[in-house]
């Protein structure tokens, strides 16, 4: 069953949930994961898009957006309103719903910014996946 984590940030800065993303996304890829973040707009993807590149000095995270279709391998998608293919491994969503999809990777991880829409959009996706029975746990940052 898939197990859902829920990454609570208190930093208001605009950049520091992307900024996490990154840095979440950068130790699932050293752990060997597949990694897909689903973002909620078309602007925030390609914010991460360019992220990935620059978030910190020598980092390189092997990434795609992804569009449907072959990804030839390429460990790190980030896509919007897309069902991703082939392996699943790490979902971090970025949404303020939870995806229909869900449930075929093993793990989600659910970015919780510090503004209080934000707060209430994520206390509805909890209580989703806990009328569902799935395991949760919580990571206040």
């Amino acid at each position: 069953m898939t197990q859902v984590d829920f990454y609570i940030l208190n930093d208001a800065a605009p950049e520091a949930r992307a900024l996490f993303t990154c840095r979440l996304t950068e130790k699932a890829y050293k752990q060997g994961c597949q990694v897909y973040i689903n973002t909620e707009s078309a602007p925030q993807l390609k914010q991460l898009n360019d992220l990935l590149w620059t978030f910190r000095a020598g980092s390189f995270l092997p990434h795609i957006v992804y569009n449907g279709g072959a990804d030839a391998g390429t460990p790190i998608l980030l896509g919007h309103a897309r069902e991703p293919e082939g392996p699943a491994d790490v979902l971090v969503n970025l949404d303020s719903a939870v995806p229909p999809w869900f449930g075929r990777f093993n793990r989600v991880a659910e970015l919780v910014g510090s503004d209080e829409s934000a707060r209430a959009a994520a206390r509805e996706r909890y209580r989703f996946y806990q009328d569902r029975g799935y395991a949760l746990n919580t990571h206040k940052l």
